[in-house]
């Protein structure tokens, strides 16, 4: 199937898919291939994290998996912490270590920092790298953007994983009090875009996945990131990157854009407060403001990727080939 003809197929069939006349429907998933669960703008505590988490718990139950690990996609702590945020909170074992258990979900937690990161607790973003430091944590943050890759004998996918939190974007003052919000730096903006390029351009596994917290682009709240398509959209078809997959807005969304290499896929339903989509005149394969969670099958002929709502039940699924078709 050629790109033209596999984008055609795409918007056919997004008529269909607005109806949800699959949820209640369950994934074909493989045993034998690659499993990880993503969620982003989840670490609120709050009983709708407990029930996405309780949905991911049940869902490996069913389907008799063992994720190969999470991908936390940021606003893993929302909220300042009353006893302060260090490496010692009690947030850790309540909202990470306790909420995705270690014999349900033993792999590695691998994490990327979201606005409220930076925003809600001083030096939050410090103590979230700092946090990884400890000996028999599964959270992995070894710095703000590093690189995954996973498969076995060979790798099958390269995950880039970034920090979105640029001054452009993340920057600016808090309302109430006045005084400027924290992001990364122009300096670390800068070494981050020099390794992108740099790993861009290494050898890499059939697949790359991009993982980050804000979109490029969304039909929720926020809408694009003017900014990350500015630095990354051309990089992106550059080198063929498959996917990126991303938070930020309180949604679950699969976007394909005419003539772009990439899909863009939104897991934002990861517990905190859901918020309508917004724009209605572009038209993607799926967007429904619920929670939820996006399970990602990793096989040599396809990365497939679903989002679950709270019932378990297949809200939209796709795969995307190395070629990058797509399939329904």
């Amino acid at each position: 199937m050629n790109r033209r003809r596999a984008l055609k197929t795409l918007f056919c069939s997004s008529a269909a898919l607005s109806l949800n006349l699959r949820t209640n429907a369950r994934a074909d998933v493989a045993k034998e291939a690659m499993h990880l669960l993503a969620i982003g703008d989840y670490g609120t505590g709050g009983q709708d994290q407990k029930t996405v988490a309780a949905a991911m718990k049940a869902f490996v139950s069913h389907e008799k998996i063992q994720p190969a690990g999470l991908w936390l996609l940021g606003d893993n702590a929302y909220g300042p912490t009353r006893e302060g945020y260090s490496v010692e909170s009690k947030r850790w074992k309540e909202e990470i270590e306790d909420m995705y258990p270690a014999d349900v979900f033993p792999g590695p937690q691998w994490a990327v920092l979201g606005n409220h990161d930076y925003h809600d607790n001083p030096n939050g973003e410090q103590v979230q790298l700092a946090y990884a430091q400890k000996t028999g944590v599964r959270w992995h943050m070894p710095n703000k953007w590093y690189r995954v890759d996973l498969g076995s004998p060979q790798p099958l996918v390269t995950f880039l994983a970034l920090d979105t939190n640029f001054p452009s974007i993340s920057g600016g003052k808090i309302k109430m009090l006045g005084i400027p919000r924290t992001h990364m730096s122009a300096d670390e903006e800068t070494q981050q875009l020099e390794w992108l390029k740099s790993e861009l351009a290494k050898p890499r596994a059939p697949f790359t996945v991009v993982v980050g917290h804000h979109p490029l682009y969304s039909n929720g709240s926020h809408r694009d990131t003017k900014p990350l398509i500015n630095q990354w959209g051309d990089l992106f078809e550059q080198h063929q990157v498959h996917a990126y997959l991303c938070g930020h807005d309180h949604d679950l969304q699969h976007l394909e854009l005419e003539g772009k290499f990439t899909s863009f896929i939104l897991s934002g339903g990861g517990g905190a407060r859901i918020r309508k989509l917004t724009n209605e005149a572009r038209k993607m394969p799926y967007g429904k403001d619920v929670l939820g969670f996006t399970h990602l099958q990793i096989q040599p002929e396809g990365l497939t990727f679903t989002h679950h709502g709270v019932d378990g039940g297949v809200l939209h699924r796709f795969i995307k080939k190395s070629n990058g078709a797509i399939i329904f």
